[in-house]
């Protein structure tokens, strides 16, 4: 037996993007993945889920040949086909509907089950040589992104390893511990250092458990919480006017409009208390090292757009960006400016293509025709990196939509998910040890290019073949269909103006880092006249802007409790699944148990509730059956429940996203995740 170690890439839907080390064991098969530490800011620590990955790779269940659909759509009866059987199907069935219904009438899917941009976004190729329907990508980003981009302009923040300088270090809706380990490592660095940690968060999660400050608000609170602290900084003379007159657009109209918005009118929208954020404000505006890290859970409301804006505005307040160990970080994923041309094969888009948004999947399968944007249904699919009958929200209507008998959908996955079961083809995909890639992260500003590690498993093709040999069956003529993947990624990478792919997988990765001054702005922010700006443009940011607060505000247009739904839901990750990745695991499942409703004990003893007694929640949309699980650190209106399990995995079977809503946020679109009403009961037994 031969051993040796070789680097590669995390590829999944993480900001950190850690560099690894992997044992290969004669050259076909992986051993031990490990954190490499040639990349200082993950420092070879890498989170549990990717440590176990072997579990992953040799699983009995992956999907390892070409399946087609012998039963009902959902039934699982699939038989064994070939790979040509396989492409001529999809390609004669994407023919078919083009001829009768149009090329638009056919809708490429994808997301983040790797984030490589190539096995990632190079089915755009396809969608733009066939004239299909344009996908908005809003389920993650589609509210936290125009947030940022109405304050600061555009994407750089502050290196988290600044936090080992700070003096106070804020999380602000994101439980790090299990989702981003890596911010955890730093900011306990600044601790060490005698930094205070403030996590704001709706629970006590894990990161919440270490912080020296929980401030556990109501779901989709933040930029009332946000107007109250800024209230005080400009009370109390923690503002800095001469940074204010410097870098912001109004900070005067900005006073002026957070008179009245006091901690007394915070409380009571937060259910936060006076004195916490008065302490609060008082402890962020007392150092300008005041470093703030803003993860996305909090813009998962209707009103998150509002949210992550106010939130953006506070080192602005205080002149925090203008220190070492000051300023923010939401995401640095723009540093990064990879030539997109050949991958995404842009010079073949055509002008006038709709675009369909992706978190409404629900409606889009079922004919709303505002969600079709009053264009021909969608009778063909090809879906590659994500499970939307779990992911996406409404979901008894997504699976309502897959479920039509007119509909043709390929699936290209690694296992036989919810979505896969729906599918009338299921394509056997490569793991991300078995491709090439280019990997761009949020967290830090280290581009990445990972080589194959070990051979494709059974018969699994990576996306990037599938792609291109759909394309020739199709009749697309362009060179990026005839090319390999390395080709591409090497060529790409050139005609960025960076070195060669195989220079920068040799030197383990390419910083793509500003100098302080631009991490920290002081050569301006990033819209036109270079002004952090208080006073939001919604309007540029997307088409669903009306009725939003260009000042920082709270924007009450969230899913609020009421007398027949008197709970708020959010529906938090979990430590061990990432999104429906890694749920499939044995080792994940253990370690998380099973589906649980995280409930206020006081509200658990008012219903005569045990810890451990099944609960059912609900509203309009069905209900769900849970183990309740006792929790404090949290609201009385507030549930929580972790994780996407599988469907099979509930005790009905059916799975979290039945109660979410499809309903787009502002100003673009976006999944409102954590912004559900619910009833809540104890189990009947019937």
């Amino acid at each position: 037996m031969t051993q040796e170690t070789v680097y590669s890439v995390c590829p999944h839907d993480c900001p950190s993007v850690c560099a690894l080390e992997v044992e290969r064991i004669d050259g076909h098969r992986i051993g031990k993945v490990k954190g490499s530490k040639d990349l200082p800011y993950t420092g070879g620590v890498i989170c549990g889920k990717v440590a176990r990955y072997q579990e992953r790779m040799y699983h009995p269940e992956r999907l390892l040949h070409p399946l087609r659909r012998v039963g009902p759509k959902g039934s699982g009866q699939f038989e064994r086909i070939s790979w040509d059987e396989a492409l001529d199907t999809v390609a004669e069935a994407f023919t078919r509907v083009e001829q009768q219904y149009g090329a638009e009438a056919v809708w490429p899917y994808f997301y983040a089950g790797t984030m490589g941009l190539l096995m990632r976004k190079g089915i755009n190729r396809l969608r733009h040589a066939k004239g299909y329907s344009n996908m908005a990508g809003t389920i993650c980003v589609g509210l936290s992104n125009p947030g940022w981009q109405a304050g600061a302009g555009g994407f750089n923040g502050v290196d988290a390893r600044e936090m080992a300088k700070s003096e106070v270090i804020v999380i602000w809706g994101a439980n790090v511990v299990s989702t981003q380990v890596h911010v955890m490592s730093h900011a306990l660095e600044g601790m060490r250092n005698g930094a205070k940690l403030v996590v704001v968060d709706p629970y006590f999660n894990k990161t919440a458990q270490r912080a020296d400050v929980h401030l556990a608000l109501r779901p989709g609170t933040d930029g009332a919480l946000a107007c109250a602290v800024m209230h005080v900084l400009f009370r109390d003379g923690y503002a800095d006017w001469d940074y204010l007159k410097r870098y912001t657009d109004e900070p005067e109209a900005l006073e002026q409009h957070l008179r009245d918005k006091t901690p007394v009118w915070a409380a009571a929208i937060t259910g936060l208390t006076v004195e916490a954020i008065e302490a609060f404000a008082h402890l962020y505006g007392g150092t300008k090292k005041s470093y703030l890290r803003l993860g996305y859970g909090f813009s998962r409301s209707r009103n998150g757009a509002v949210n992550m804006h106010a939130v953006s505005c506070l080192p602005a307040v205080t002149g925090a960006w203008a220190v070492e160990g000051g300023g923010a970080l939401f995401s640095v994923s723009a540093l990064a400016k990879v030539d997109m041309q050949l991958i995404e094969a842009k010079e073949l888009k055509q002008p006038g293509i709709r675009t369909l948004d992706m978190s409404r999947i629900g409606d889009i399968l079922t004919g709303d025709s505002e969600a079709l944007c009053g264009g021909p249904p969608v009778m063909a699919m090809l879906i590659q990196n994500t499970n939307p009958v779990v992911v996406a929200p409404e979901s008894a209507k997504v699976r309502a939509g897959f479920g039509r008998e007119d509909l043709f959908v390929c699936v290209h996955e690694q296992f036989m998910t919810e979505t896969a079961q729906m599918a009338d083809i299921v394509l056997p995909a490569t793991m991300f040890l078995e491709h090439d890639d280019i990997y761009n992260p949020g967290g830090h500003a280290v581009l990445q290019v990972a080589r194959q590690v070990v051979p494709a498993a059974g018969e699994c093709r990576s996306n990037h073949e599938v792609i291109s040999a759909l394309g020739l069956r199709l009749g697309v003529k362009h060179r990026s269909f005839d090319m390999n993947a390395w080709d591409i990624l090497d060529e790409s990478l050139k005609a960025s103006g960076y070195p060669s792919a195989q220079e920068i997988h040799d030197q383990r990765g390419l910083d793509v880092s500003t100098p302080f001054a631009e991490s920290h702005f002081l050569n301006g922010f990033l819209h036109a006249d270079g002004k952090f700006h208080f006073r939001a443009d919604w309007a540029s940011l997307g088409a669903k802007a009306p009725g939003m607060s260009d000042l920082p505000d709270h924007w009450a247009v969230t899913d609020e409790t009421s007398e027949q739904y008197p709970f708020r839901l959010v529906t938090a990750p979990a430590q061990n699944f990432l999104n429906s990745s890694f749920n499939e695991i044995a080792s994940s499942r253990k370690k998380e148990q099973q589906p649980k409703a995280r409930i206020h004990v006081d509200v658990l003893n008012r219903m005569g509730v045990a810890d451990g007694a099944r609960v059912r929640i609900g509203n309009a949309q069905g209900s769900v059956l849970l183990v309740a699980e006792a929790a404090t650190g949290q609201h009385a209106d507030t549930v929580v429940v972790e994780g996407l399990w599988p469907d099979e995995s509930f005790i009905e079977g059916q799975g979290i996203n039945l109660l979410t809503s499809s309903e787009p946020g502002y100003p673009a679109g976006g999944a409102a995740f954590h912004d559900t009403s619910i009833w809540l009961r104890p189990d009947s037994g019937y």
